[in-house]
């Protein structure tokens, strides 16, 4: 009896040692490829364009089989299990337990660590989009911008009265949103080889709450290589969240060249509803930036606006203000401290910094 006892408690202490071992090589491994990406610009693009877009069409191909959103699934079943095998590990009151359930925590830490690294960190120190395709971006004046909302200002007027509605003359798809960023995506590659690859369909959460009270709309989880988006929120903001998330499935992780890619699809998109979700976004966008530098110019190219498109902006300030609150500032500060951690120095305003390329990219034409 004492002698099986034994061997049972030094089978666990080496398999706490192992779990350890392996922990700790996956995080010094993991801190051996960031600082390669940051220090060596050619290891980070070769990677990108390798093994990152080889983990996209094999990972990414796996989980896009399921139609539902697997990290959401793995998520739920990860914080079940941490709060089982916490209760056990405080019922038991015993060193060995407590030692072998911190192993595997520190295990699991390991490897989604890992997994972080390979589908996503290495990714922010590759080339950025905007570089690849040769946009350079410049100090512009109010003129150029005002010139670029009226032309938005236009657009999205003359989609107002093409899109389907509802009853309450809010915006509603005319198809499934999945497969229309998928092709939107494929159609912009035509133009821009860089962003050639397999797409997975994008995924709605189950419970797109758990955005919603973080005030996003959506989010690509390095996990499972999948992008998903809040499915709660007003309908005009889908199409443009499904394709910034894939978007970062190409490797460009940049929120605001995710943003530019997203509205260079929209309203490249042949369906009429994906033209005026990428047009509108890129609208509040410009408008916003407007607003700042030249309240005159905005004031009078606002009024312009089509009535039927400030139903859709109603009900999407109406759904975003049920969520206002500690939950969605933490979730904001975590969020920009995490975007200057990766190299965005600007945090969550490089979400804005789209305004930039957009008058970059389409300055001279308008």
């Amino acid at each position: 009896m004492m002698k099986r006892c034994s061997r049972g408690a030094a089978g666990n202490g080496q398999s706490i040692k192992i779990r350890l071992a392996a922990a700790a090589n996956l995080l010094i491994l993991s801190a051996i490829l960031m600082i390669a990406a940051a220090r060596i610009p050619k290891f980070a693009e070769w990677y990108s364009e390798t093994i990152y877009s080889f983990l996209v069409g094999t990972v990414g191909r796996l989980y896009g089989i399921f139609p539902f959103s697997v990290s959401e699934l793995f998520f739920y079943i990860l914080i079940l299990m941490f709060f089982i095998s916490l209760v056990f590990a405080v019922i038991k009151r015993k060193r060995e337990f407590f030692l072998e359930w911190l192993s595997v925590i520190l295990l699991t830490a390991g490897v989604l660590v890992f997994l972080y690294t390979v589908c996503c960190g290495i990714n922010y120190h590759r080339k950025s989009f905007s570089e690849e395709a040769g946009i350079v971006t410049y100090t512009y004046s109010a003129n150029e911008l005002s010139e670029i909302c009226v032309w938005l200002t236009e657009e999205v007027n003359s989609l107002a009265g093409e899109i389907e509605r509802d009853g309450d003359g809010v915006m509603k798809l005319s198809a499934p949103e999945g497969v229309g960023a998928v092709s939107a995506m494929q159609a912009l590659a035509e133009d821009f080889p860089e962003l050639e690859g397999y797409y997975p369909l994008p995924k709605k959460l189950i419970i797109s709450e758990l955005l919603s009270y973080q005030n996003l709309t959506g989010i690509y989880s390095p996990f499972t290589v999948e992008a998903n988006y809040n499915g709660d929120m007003t309908v005009y903001n889908i199409p443009f969240t499904a394709c910034h998330e894939l978007s970062h499935l190409r490797g460009f992780m940049q929120e605001e060249e995710a943003n530019f890619i997203a509205f260079l699809a929209c309203i490249g998109s042949e369906r009429a509803d994906f033209r005026y979700s990428g047009y509108l976004s890129g609208w509040i966008y410009c408008m916003n930036t407007l607003y700042r530098i030249d309240y005159e110019s905005w004031s009078r190219i606002r009024s312009l606006l089509d009535k039927k498109v400030e139903k859709d902006l109603a009900a999407n300030n109406v759904f975003w203000e049920k969520y206002e609150g500690t939950l969605a500032e933490i979730t904001d500060k975590v969020n920009d401290t995490y975007l200057k951690v990766n190299g965005q120095v600007d945090g969550v305003q490089s979400y804005n910094r789209m305004v930039d390329l957009i008058v970059a990219y389409f300055g001279k034409k308008y």
